[in-house]
């Protein structure tokens, strides 16, 4: 069939989330790369991709596309399920007999209530949907693929069998052929990556057990599952050879440092070394001296940490699995080998008080990352995070839905007993002045912005976003 992979349209600046963790409007706005909807796309012949928020297309405009396909298959999240529906009933309404379906964790964590929550959804894919799609889009009875869960004639829902996780990571296709045919790489910018970037997956699944986590609890699983050191390189091989404006590779694996990695790591770190690639990836905050070192050494500019908060008891809470004395010298290390670290920040974690987001607030001050993210504890159905707040009376069952509001912006849902969603959500914008509005930070901003006249551009412009996010945040 002839097959549209489609990011809907949505909030003005939705970014759709690094690796969908987090579908909402951003500090400054940013777009990451559609990769959930280009890999299984790279499986399709003649197939597209259509990144509608990324494009800036209105409804009317993603319609007037969509409407020229066989099958629509929508990547959707718990955000953004309600506009991805209304999206699916518009385009049946104008041609009846399309095939719709929705993958992402949303839909695989509730596959009935998602096929039944509007008759414009004809299938979910659940577990890892590369093949299933491909199966879709070869026109197989939906009854003889496994990994589809779908609506029958008298309405309703048949689930089949699950689909096995993908072990040869290495048979996937490679995506950015599949960017640079259906995207405008100038519109996928994130304020701490080179412009313009390309992200991509170097394995699946996460062995860190984060209790907060959207995609190891529901798709990508608790076992890191890799594509070898040789595919990888000769991806970026290809980027730079096609895609040669590129100035750097975001690797987005969960965590690319994971310690049953490393030789992998440093095998790709040489051979990107060897192509003259600049690059980052996702760590943990507990990566030794000698193998930042190692990557550093080979092209490493950037690493995005997910430090969560400086209480002890709360990483202990959310199994992270770390410590803040860890944290604070891998920051250090990072530091004297001059890596640049952006850190990111969860407000409203089991656990926390208004003593503990401000110590969390003078722990980034502290290990000063270059510069910071700060979010809202997000309760996705299908973490351990969202039945632990249910079980504890913290947020209502079925309230994840409202994660955003009509705008996209991030809201609060988890309350405790000693500590209000207020008092939540408003510690974030009290984070981002006490840590961007001091004398030594703004002065390393400026030295930054001094360096190069289109970091100027960039900074000034992210500035105003900047700003007129605190203001929408503060009312």
């Amino acid at each position: 069939m002839k097959t549209l992979f489609l990011q809907a349209p949505s909030f003005d600046g939705f970014d759709g989330g690094a690796g969908s963790r987090y579908q909402a409007k951003r500090e400054i706005k940013s777009f990451w790369y559609p990769t959930w909807l280009a890999q299984p796309a790279a499986l399709v012949p003649d197939s597209r991709v259509l990144d509608a928020p990324a494009d800036e297309l209105t409804v009317e405009e993603s319609l007037r596309v969509a409407e020229g396909y066989e099958l629509v298959i929508i990547h959707t999240s718990t955000p953004s399920f309600p506009t991805d529906a209304k999206f699916a009933e518009l385009l049946k309404a104008r041609k009846p007999h399309i095939l719709v379906g929705m993958v992402g964790a949303k839909v695989a964590v509730n596959p009935t209530e998602s096929l039944t929550a509007s008759a414009a959804i004809d299938f979910v894919a659940r577990e890892e949907f590369d093949y299933t799609c491909k199966e879709v889009a070869e026109g197989r009875a939906l009854k003889d693929i496994n990994g589809l869960s779908y609506r029958l004639a008298d309405g309703s829902v048949q689930h089949n069998p699950s689909r096995a996780i993908i072990e040869n990571m290495d048979d996937l296709p490679f995506v950015a052929p599949i960017y640079q045919r259906d995207l405008k790489i100038n519109n996928y910018f994130v304020g701490y990556l080179k412009h313009p970037y390309v992200s991509i997956y170097t394995g699946r699944g996460c062995r860190s057990k984060c209790t907060f986590c959207l995609w190891p609890q529901t798709v990508g699983g608790h076992r890191y599952r890799v594509r070898s050191a040789g595919n990888v390189i000769a991806e970026v091989k290809w980027i730079k050879e096609n895609m040669p404006e590129v100035k750097e590779v975001m690797f987005d694996d969960d965590t690319f440092t994971d310690s049953s990695n490393m030789e992998r790591v440093y095998e790709i770190a040489r051979g990107l070394n060897q192509l003259g690639m600049t690059w980052s990836c996702n760590a943990k905050a507990n990566v030794p001296y000698e193998a930042l070192k190692i990557m550093k050494d080979n092209g490493l500019r950037l690493l995005l940490v997910g430090y969560e908060s400086g209480d002890d008891q709360i990483l202990h809470n959310i199994r992270k699995g770390l410590r803040t004395d860890i944290a604070r010298r891998f920051t250090e290390d990072c530091r004297r080998l001059g890596i640049t670290v952006h850190g990111t920040f969860i407000l409203g974690l089991p656990g926390e008080t208004k003593e503990t987001i401000e110590k969390t607030i003078r722990f980034a001050k502290e290990i000063n990352p270059h510069t910071i993210q700060v979010s809202l504890a997000a309760p996705y159905p299908g973490t351990s995070l969202y039945k632990q707040a249910v079980e504890n009376g913290w947020l209502e069952e079925n309230q994840a839905v409202h994660l955003v509001n009509d705008k996209g912006v991030q809201l609060a849902l988890i309350s405790y007993p000693h500590l209000s969603k207020e008092d939540i959500y408003h510690g974030v914008e009290k984070f981002y002045k006490s840590f961007y509005f001091r004398p030594s930070k703004i002065w390393e901003i400026v030295k930054e912005m001094l360096a190069s006249w289109d970091m100027t551009k960039r900074r000034l412009r992210e500035g105003v976003e900047f700003f007129h996010f605190l203001r929408a945040h503060e009312t």
